[in-house]
């Protein structure tokens, strides 16, 4: 190729690129996903699903968008970390906590977002959910964690929706 042609550049002449026009604003917000959920219900063991789900009914019954995922607070405290932390940029509004036994999930979310966290302290066989309940509500300065009642899905939920309809 001689200097000149095009597709070539000589050390006195710019390369011509071409700019892809931007999309108008409409085009560009169709790909975002209106339909995202604003709550996210976080529990430490797929056992606690069933006493949570009343949390997801309550939501269900407001018109409230809700994930649902399980990650322990002690087994795999980074996945609750990350959950956390990408929760409000995903469009997270609200996460409700349930856990049992030391109960940590409610308080290590709070650690690690900026947003509302409900802590449903779960019941549990040795102390019928108590432990859970003195863990849940006890949260340094700094980390709060709204507490509902031992076993009270269905009152995070309504919480939450109270928080999201504010």
């Amino acid at each position: 190729m001689q200097s000149g042609e095009p597709g070539t550049a000589t050390g006195t002449e710019s390369p011509t690129t071409t700019l892809e026009p931007m999309p108008d604003v409409e085009t560009a917000f169709e790909e975002i996903e209106v339909e995202s959920p604003l709550v996210g219900i976080i529990m430490g063991s797929k056992n606690d699903k069933p006493r949570m789900q009343p949390a997801g009914e309550a939501l269900q019954e407001a018109g409230i968008r809700y994930e649902v995922r399980v990650m322990s607070a002690h087994r795999d405290p980074e996945k609750v970390r990350e959950y956390c932390h990408a929760a409000r940029m995903r469009g997270l509004r609200v996460i409700i906590a349930g856990a049992g036994m030391s109960a940590a999930l409610p308080g290590v979310a709070a650690a690690h977002t900026d947003l509302p966290v409900i802590g449903v302290p779960l019941s549990g066989k040795a102390f019928g959910g108590l432990d859970a309940l003195l863990s849940a509500v006890q949260m340094p300065p700094g980390v709060p964690v709204a507490c509902v009642a031992v076993d009270g899905a269905r009152n995070a939920g309504l919480l939450a929706a109270r928080i999201i309809n504010s």
